[in-house]
C-alpha cells in the first residue's frame, strides 16, 4: 500500500488531531513527505470527512509549529543541540557547514526557500536558529509565507482531486515540478538583490 492510501485511512479514522500530528512530526524530520500528507488531508475533506478550510488552518498550524521547534531547538541550546542523537542524523558536520554557506550567500532568504526543499527543511531552521542570525520573528515571517504558497496548494489538490486519484496523481506530479521551479526562482532573486545590497554598500564605503 502506497504512503498516500496509508495516510489518507489513518486521517480517515482520526480527522484533524492525525493531520496535525503527523504534520508536527514531519518539521521534526518524520520521513514522510509533507506534501502527500496534506493532500492526504485535503483528500479526506473531499470525501466529506472533514472541512477542507478547517483543513487548511489545521495545516498551516502543523507546518508552522513543526518548523517553528526545529528553530527554537537550535536557539535554544545552540551546537549542543549536535549531541542530540536524531538532530546529528540530520544535521551532520558537513550539511552544517553547507548551510552556512548558503546563509551567508543568500542571506534570510535562505530560509523561504527551505520550506520547498524536503529533506532539508529541517538541517536549515535547526541552523538559522544555532547561528542566531535571523530573528525568530523574522523566521516566521519568512516561512509563513511560504506556507501561504504550498499548504493550500496540496491542501486543496487533494480536495479537488478525492474523487479521481489518476486525475490527482498527474496534478501532483505537476504540483512538485512546479514549486520546484518557484524555489529556483526564489533562488536567483534572491541572489540578484543579495548582490546589488553588497554593491551598494561597497559604494557607500568608497564614497565614505
Amino acid at each position: 500500500m502506497d504512503t498516500l492510501q496509508i495516510l489518507i485511512d489513518f486521517f480517515t479514522g482520526y480527522g484533524y488531531q492525525a493531520v496535525f500530528i503527523v504534520l508536527l512530526l514531519c518539521g521534526f524530520g518524520l520521513p514522510i513527505p509533507e506534501d502527500i500528507t496534506l493532500v492526504a488531508g485535503g483528500i479526506i475533506s473531499g470525501l466529506g470527512y472533514t472541512n477542507v478550510h478547517i483543513m487548511f488552518v489545521v495545516g498551516m498550524a502543523g507546518v508552522l509549529l513543526g518548523d517553528g521547534a526545529m528553530f527554537m531547538l537550535g536557539h535554544k541550546l545552540g551546537k549542543r543541540v549536535l549531541k542530540i542523537r536524531a538532530v546529528s542524523r540530520i544535521l551532520t558536520p558537513a550539511r552544517f557547514r553547507s548551510v552556512q554557506r548558503q546563509f551567508t550567500r543568500y542571506g534570510p532568504w535562505v530560509l523561504f526557500v527551505a520550506r520547498f526543499l524536503p529533506g532539508l527543511r529541517s538541517p536549515i531552521f535547526i541552523t538559522a536558529g544555532m547561528t542566531r542570525r535571523v530573528p525568530y520573528w523574522r523566521f516566521l515571517i519568512l516561512d509563513g509565507l511560504a506556507a501561504f504558497i504550498s499548504v493550500p496548494l496540496w491542501v486543496y489538490m487533494g480536495y479537488l482531486g478525492a474523487a479521481n486519484r489518476t486525475l490527482l496523481m498527474t496534478w501532483i506530479h505537476r504540483g512538485q515540478v512546479g514549486v520546484l521551479a518557484l524555489a529556483a526562482v526564489v533562488i536567483a532573486v534572491a541572489v540578484i538583490l543579495v548582490r546589488r545590497a553588497r554593491r551598494r554598500r561597497a559604494v557607500k564605503q568608497v564614497k565614505g
